[in-house]
């Protein structure tokens, strides 16, 4: 009575347990990823600064006004000859000079490379926000990925944990059988190997299910320790189409998206390079203040205040052909740029045409090893009941067992395969939403 007590009281605290963890859904966890992901985090920060950097200032298109002052003082022994021969000296000599002002000084006109260089910030931008949404594509399906990767693992899990309930029904059967001599010893040595098998595998699933927790746990930013149960099932979208698909990808896939804006970078680096060959004008102006003293000299003290303003003006002549070089460069750059749009795109046609291959494939599996898993059930029930009956050898019964343990794993697996599929799918099209 005591230990059906103490069974009873454990019971009801592991199911307390089990109703406090965190249910986990996949939109909690996609949410908690994008608030937390460290990767995410960092280059929101970087795009952040890429969209600081666009001004006109940064651009050198915006003049710069600036104060100075200069205050200098010296303490010196200092000895002068007249021209009718007298001679002047003075010990200790205190003599200081005052400068201070504000000054502008703007570049007008520089071939237009600032406007090429403004609308090379704005080009950068775009690169920053688009290796943002590289990095939360692939968080994102790297968080899905192993949130249905552990659902397959805790279906496997279930599948295992009732191979074992059925084979320890096995074992107490061949004992029971044993002790009134209707079965052998061998028979019930063969149930505790194959019970003690089914355990080993059912302790294996655990743990992969314990590690791949952790790696979630990671991948969300959270305490890698948090407890959470998953209670969602693996459904696979069966509507994609390719062409759809491919049209997405050349307009939102990050790595594509990526290789145009390169080239556009390409493009006005070849603008700032031909700047070169304009002069460069600049005006400056400003406003200063002066004041003087020294103790020995024709002005003791000075003063003086005034506007100051001015126009420079340079030209590059000659600098040995570095400029035709520098412009043929740049031009081999937007070629690459060009070449590098074409494989891109090229290698990310071929990778929708790969996924959605086996895409189509492991929708074909799902239903068939759907299919299998039932037979195999049936299978399983039939025989389980003649092995009560004692019409069944526990060879047979052991094959069944395993056969219908393979079909469940087989299935849960196709399941995955054809959901990995679709991610994979989704997240070269650049529409990675659920």
């Amino acid at each position: 009575m005591k230990s059906k007590l103490i069974y009873i009281l454990s019971l009801i605290f592991s199911i307390g347990n089990i109703q406090a963890q965190e249910v986990l859904t996949l939109e909690s966890a996609i949410r908690t990823s994008l608030e937390n992901n460290y990767n995410i985090r960092i280059t929101r920060n970087q795009s952040e600064i890429d969209r600081n950097n666009v001004s006109l200032a940064n651009a050198g298109i915006l003049p710069v006004v600036g104060a100075d002052l200069v205050n200098n003082r010296s303490i010196q022994e200092t000895r002068q000859t007249q021209a009718d021969g007298s001679v002047r000296e003075v010990k200790d000599a205190r003599n200081s000079n005052l400068n201070y002002g504000i000054g502008l000084d703007w570049t007008i006109f520089d071939g237009f490379a600032m406007f090429a260089n403004y609308d090379r910030l704005k080009e950068l931008q775009k690169l920053g926000e688009t290796n943002m949404k590289a990095t939360i594509l692939n968080t994102v399906s790297d968080v899905v990925n192993n949130y249905y990767y552990l659902i397959r693992l805790q279906k496997e899990t279930d599948a295992t944990d009732t191979a074992v309930a059925i084979s320890r029904l096995r074992l107490n059967t061949a004992e029971n059988r044993y002790k009134i001599g209707k079965a052998a010893k061998l028979e019930v040595l063969n149930a505790t190997v194959d019970l003690n098998t089914d355990t080993t595998n059912l302790l294996r699933l655990r743990d992969m299910v314990r590690a791949r927790k952790i790696i979630l746990n990671e991948l969300l930013a959270r305490d890698v320790n948090t407890e959470f149960a998953i209670r969602d099932s693996i459904v696979t979208d069966p509507s994609l189409k390719f062409d759809q698909l491919l049209n997405l990808s050349s307009q939102q896939n990050p790595v594509i998206q990526t290789a145009f804006i390169n080239e556009r970078i390409a493009r006005l680096n070849l603008k700032q390079v031909k700047a070169t060959r304009y002069p460069t004008l600049g005006v400056n102006t400003g406003y200063n203040f002066t004041r003087s003293h020294s103790e020995l000299g024709f002005a003791r003290d000075a003063k003086g205040q005034g506007f100051t303003y001015g126009l420079t003006a340079s030209v590059n002549i000659f600098n040995g052909f570095l400029q035709k070089r520098n412009e043929k460069n740049a031009q081999i750059e937007i070629e690459n740029a060009q070449l590098d749009y074409a494989r891109l795109k090229q290698n990310i046609t071929a990778q929708l045409s790969s996924a959605y291959q086996t895409y189509l494939t492991n929708l074909q599996l799902v239903d068939l090893e759907k299919s299998n898993q039932n037979v195999a059930k049936q299978n399983m029930d039939i025989t389980l009941a003649k092995f009560r009956l004692g019409s069944v050898t526990p060879v047979e019964f052991r094959e069944a067992q395993r056969n219908y343990l393979e079909a469940s794993v087989r299935f849960t697996d196709s399941e995955y395969q054809a959901k990995q599929a679709e991610i994979a799918l989704k997240e070269l099209a650049g529409n990675l939403t659920f």
